[in-house]
């Protein structure tokens, strides 16, 4: 990877917010509405973030219905090094939010 898509990576990395909404995507892929009440900021707020990182091609888009889902490049994450063993677990803010109802389900 040439230096300077590396260091937009690393940049993209470097905020708390995005490298904790990497950690969540680690767990599974998201909604935008689904990670607003995690962080408790605005719905354009994280969609900044997302954009940022798919900016860097750390995640990618899905879209299903009315929703658009973010999953991590794997490929992309690797190559820059982020070992995704490494990341926090979140899997039980999931949980939390799927027993409060707000997880998406678009099937």
């Amino acid at each position: 990877m040439e230096l300077e898509k590396l260091a937009d990576c690393l940049k993209a990395l470097g905020d708390p917010t995005r490298l904790k909404i990497v950690a969540l995507l680690n767990v599974r892929e998201c909604c935008v509405c689904e990670l607003v009440p995690i962080f408790n900021i605005s719905q354009p707020a994280i969609s900044r973030h997302l954009s940022r990182l798919k900016s860097a091609e750390l995640v990618r888009e899905a879209r299903r219905g009315q929703w658009v889902f973010y999953s991590l490049n794997r490929e992309r994450l690797e190559s820059v090094g982020l070992a995704l063993t490494q990341l926090p677990d979140f899997s039980e803010e999931l949980r939390k939010l799927a027993e409060k109802g707000l997880l998406v389900n678009c099937e």
